[in-house]
């Protein structure tokens, strides 16, 4: 029943991922499709400091799991010296969050302004001079 064991196996690793913020998915960058390569990929919202499209890594399962290991124990080891706490991580990616959506609102803005006064967006200045 090896066919089963790995089938438990991916669901284990799907898990883990889960747990961190990702999830797995196809490779798109690989060359040789002869051996079973995986991706991670962050999730929707959930590592906003990674693009969608991100691959974070690409390998077989065997290395996932070792890369999966690696993330854990970095993360235990951040907590032990008190130099992050999933609180803090919590706002830092909120915070981040909050940067990219208000990035986006004000190149929105800037377009629909560019194009009710006929400018290019380069030439709108959303913060005007005295104010911040």
């Amino acid at each position: 029943m090896s066919g089963y064991n790995t089938i438990l196996r991916i669901r284990k690793i799907e898990e883990r991922a889960d747990k961190l913020g990702f999830m797995l998915a196809y490779p798109r960058h690989r060359s040789n499709y002869e051996d079973d390569y995986v991706a991670l990929k962050p999730k929707d919202d959930v590592l906003p400091i990674y693009a969608r499209d991100a691959e974070v890594f690409t390998g077989t399962l065997e290395e996932l799991q070792e890369w999966l290991n690696g993330v854990d124990w970095a993360r235990d080891y951040d907590r032990m010296l008190r130099m992050t706490t999933d609180k803090k991580r919590t706002v830092a990616e909120d915070k981040e969050r909050t940067r990219q959506q208000l990035a986006k609102e004000r190149a929105e803005k800037r377009k629909v302004f560019a194009i009710l006064s006929n400018k290019s967006e380069e030439e709108i200045d959303l913060n005007p001079k005295g104010t911040s």
